[in-house]
């Protein structure tokens, strides 16, 4: 799949796959000075990048699991969803769960991101929904 990528002039590197296996593509900070994410607060980083998605896709942007597990640094949103018809800077909503200010310097790898085909739904509204071993059981419904 062939994906359109433009370079702002704040971009500091290049999204990249780190391995041969990795689903991922490694987002970077463009930003041109530290930015400090304060305990428990939220900052908005910059990526330098905008993309062109192919129609039937879209782009989801991860924290990194080594960011998040050791330094509490994550998506505030949870999953960035980048629709294939925004085509304007991708921004990072990171936010620090952990006690302690994180720093994020200049091309640091904060996120990244992963290509995923999407099918669009067609709701049919019915009266009554075919019964499932679960049913409306919810929240733990399942066990432990």
């Amino acid at each position: 799949m062939d994906v359109k990528i433009k370079y702002l002039p704040n971009a500091k590197q290049r999204p990249e796959y780190a391995t041969g296996g990795s689903v991922g593509m490694d987002l970077a900070a463009a930003v041109d000075a530290p930015v400090v994410i304060k305990a428990g607060k939220r900052e908005l980083v910059p990526t330098g990048i905008a993309l062109q998605i192919p129609e039937g896709y879209a782009g989801f942007v991860f924290p990194r699991s080594g960011l998040s597990m050791k330094k509490g640094i994550t998506m505030a949103n949870s999953v960035g969803v980048i629709d294939n018809d925004y085509t304007g800077e991708i921004k990072l909503a990171m936010l620090n769960v952990s006690s302690k200010d994180y720093t994020i310097n200049p091309g640091d790898r904060v996120a990244q991101l992963v290509f995923i085909p999407i099918a669009h739904a067609r709701l049919v509204e019915v009266e009554s929904l075919e019964k499932t071993e679960r049913g409306d059981g919810g929240f733990g419904s399942t066990g432990m």
